[in-house]
């Protein structure tokens, strides 16, 4: 990879905020590092630097959150999402980018703007969506995520819908991109995304992994319930925005 010192830095910054968003506030801003790198690299150079990266964080947090995930979530999400694996392979490379950013970024910014006009209102820990919400959710995350590692605002959409614990939250997370994540690589094997200096890169990046993973967790635990959700909205909102931005310029 012909990176300059500027992108080295770059790519690092962006590792770093991925780990921290990851194990911290549920990895609504790990979408950006794909369209950092994408500044010095090719959008499919840069999914494939990301997917080995992304997976070393996921085990890291597996065992920071291990016990606390929410399995019956999981059970509604997973399986949705490895459709959206297989639909976002046969697309890759045909559907415009662009045209997936825009309808996702118009999703989250609307959720996070309708979660800040409802902030004065309980809402009941019980009062869940829908479970073809929920299987609806994991296919757009699965989907986006195959193609650009932007698989963060669909399953926040849905988690966020209700109160929960943050831990149950992050670690729902954790667990549900381990999975989709793992599922990804033998589809970006078969599309042969990988090659030497894609993999060099990764392996560059590798030793930011476990920073990350640590300052998120270290903040998680320094911050409180109700502005840990405001955070994670206000983080939800902000990657729509890009991804809306990124839409509309690309």
């Amino acid at each position: 990879m012909n990176l300059d010192v500027t992108g080295w830095i770059v790519a690092a910054l962006a590792v770093l905020l991925t780990g921290i968003s990851k194990s911290g506030f549920g990895g609504a801003l790990s979408g950006l590092a794909v369209p950092f790198l994408t500044m010095w690299i090719s959008p499919r150079d840069a999914a494939a630097v990301m997917l080995p990266i992304l997976i070393a964080m996921d085990f890291a947090g597996l065992r920071a959150w291990r016990g606390k995930a929410d399995w019956r979530e999981l059970k509604i999400l997973i399986p949705g999402a490895l459709l959206g694996i297989i639909g976002g392979t046969l697309v890759f490379g045909i559907l415009p980018d662009r045209a997936v950013k825009l309808a996702i970024g118009l999703i989250a910014v609307g959720f996070a703007l309708d979660r800040v006009l409802r902030k004065g209102k309980d809402q009941s820990a019980d009062a869940r969506p829908p479970r073809w919400f929920g299987w609806l959710c994991g296919a757009g995350s699965g989907f986006t995520s195959t193609l650009a590692h932007a698989g963060g605002p669909p399953v926040m959409i849905y988690l966020l819908s209700w109160k929960q614990p943050r831990e149950t939250f992050v670690a729902t997370m954790v667990f549900f991109f381990t999975v989709i994540n793992l599922a990804k690589l033998p589809f970006y094997i078969g599309l042969d995304l990988f090659s030497v200096p894609t993999l060099t890169m990764s392996a560059i990046l590798l030793p930011l992994v476990p920073v990350g993973v640590w300052l998120g967790i270290r903040l998680l635990r320094h911050i409180p319930e109700r502005p840990f959700y405001l955070i994670a909205t206000a983080a939800l909102g902000l990657s729509g925005l890009k991804l809306l931005w990124d839409g509309l310029i690309g």
